[in-house]
């Protein structure tokens, strides 16, 4: 049995390599030809091509694509700004298939163990599938099911991705993509284990106990494995679907507020970031308060890290070239001229700006949508001159968090003073006392903490 499991699994990454590589090294053939010889190209469709392509697949790679479309200018502006859209939209495995993965994760009588499980899918994901369920109890259920061969699948996307970002890095030397591989690496890798992430979800249970206006599911210990995350069910609807009704403004500011809470009161009381933004992560519940679903990609850091933070937002708000020097530096980037920093302060400011602004506004004040992508691409010129810049790796979800999260302010339309929640959420920050919140959290938690796994930033 295990060597057709294995045989299997081989089958589907190499089946899986073939379709990607095709699509990848294709596309870098192109772009090389136009760089080399002056060959026409249209980037465009070729983008089109390879969203088309990804998007079929039950896929890691789409959540990578998401991941860079946030760094400034990491991809090509056409592939990042189709790569961006992807969605979870893989086919739901079948009934019979369903039944087969659950039985390998809670035995040939699995079903006994249940009084109702919904045999059709409730949710589809990148990595997996939901299915609604209630346990004897009577308690409902949420019963996520990870599709198979996942762990091949995500080895095969990473050399795709390597791949892909070299052919790139020699044509356009402003960004050194190493660390950010090995940070969406392991990131990715980390998700790939359920027990982790039912951790991390008690994890922001207990950080968000005082949050009145946020609903954190609770994980069905007995009925987890790495494979299988069992969950209480929340009600809610999707985000997407409640915006499309077009709910009043104060509405809007409610949800958005419960939103920046959700965030941020990890970060600067904890120093816990979830990395990954995203509007199907987010329900909207009968009472207007949310659910905040997903802990898969989270990233815990250390006092200095945080600290980092809040002083490059005194660093922009002050003109402070010293200070913004010192932050860099504690986010871990090397070498930096006063070039450099210049060009790294643009984006700074971009990032802060709403929070700078002490009065009631939206997120951003133009209604252009293209307009970060175009204060990127300025970045992207001014790193490129300078002789390029690798980004460090607790930079990878820091900037995709507050990227992924404007975006979802802006969809919102919401009025609030960004700035005012932002300064009663540092007002009091002290980095011992972060400290022993947080590690009394993760031990609760059963979280590993800040350089314990390995993979989790020792700042």
């Amino acid at each position: 049995m295990a060597d057709s499991e294995d045989r299997s699994s081989l089958f589907g990454e190499f089946r899986r390599m073939v379709r990607t590589s095709g699509a990848v090294g294709g596309i870098a053939a192109r772009m090389v030809g136009a760089r080399a010889f002056g060959v026409k190209t249209d980037r465009s469709a070729h983008a089109e091509d390879l969203k088309v392509i990804l998007g079929g697949l039950k896929g890691p790679l789409m959540k990578v694509a998401q991941f860079l479309s946030t760094v400034p200018d990491a991809l090509p502006d056409e592939y990042a700004a189709e790569l961006a859209q992807l969605q979870a939209n893989a086919p739901p495995m079948g009934w019979a298939f369903v039944r087969r993965r659950m039985q390998g994760e809670l035995g040939a009588d699995w079903q006994a163990k249940f009084a109702t499980f919904g045999q059709q899918a409730a949710a589809a994901a990148s990595l997996g599938q939901v299915h609604r369920a209630r346990l004897p109890d009577g308690t409902e259920v949420a019963c996520k099911l990870q599709y198979p061969d996942m762990a091949s699948t995500v080895d095969a996307d990473l050399r795709q991705l390597r791949m892909a970002l070299a052919v790139y890095h020699r044509m356009d030397g402003a960004i050194h993509h190493d660390e950010i591989v090995k940070e969406l690496s392991e990131r990715l890798r980390e998700e790939l284990d359920y027990l982790r992430e039912a951790a991390q979800m008690r994890l922001y249970h207990l950080m968000l106990a005082g949050e009145p206006t946020v609903h954190v599911p609770v994980p069905i210990d007995a009925y987890s494995t790495r494979r299988l995350l069992t969950m209480t069910w929340l009600d809610g609807r999707p985000l997407q679907s409640r915006l499309e009704e077009n709910p009043s403004q104060d509405e809007r500011n409610r949800i958005a507020e419960a939103l920046f809470r959700a965030w941020y009161v990890p970060l600067y009381r904890y120093g816990v970031l979830h990395g990954d933004p995203h509007m199907g992560n987010y329900q909207v519940r009968p009472d207007g308060t949310l659910n905040l679903l997903d802990f898969g990609t989270i990233r815990v850091f250390g006092p200095k890290f945080v600290r980092g933070v809040i002083d490059l937002f005194e660093a922009v708000r002050d003109a402070d070239m010293d200070k913004a020097h010192r932050a860099y530096t504690t986010w871990g980037f090397t070498n930096l001229g006063r070039e450099q920093m210049d060009v790294l302060n643009e984006w700074a400011r971009f990032l802060y700006e709403p929070l700078l602004d002490d009065r009631v506004r939206r997120i951003q004040q133009t209604d252009d949508l293209n307009y970060s992508r175009t204060v990127a691409a300025r970045v992207h010129q001014g790193l490129k001159r300078t002789g390029g810049i690798t980004p460090p790796r607790e930079f990878v979800l820091m900037d995709r968090s507050a990227i992924g999260l404007g975006s979802v302010f802006m969809r919102l339309q919401a009025e609030l003073n960004w700035s005012r929640m932002f300064q009663d959420l540092i007002a009091d920050f002290d980095d011992a006392a972060l400290a022993a919140r947080q590690a009394e959290a993760l031990r609760q938690a059963g979280v590993p903490g800040p350089g314990a796994s390995g993979t989790q930033a020792a700042i």
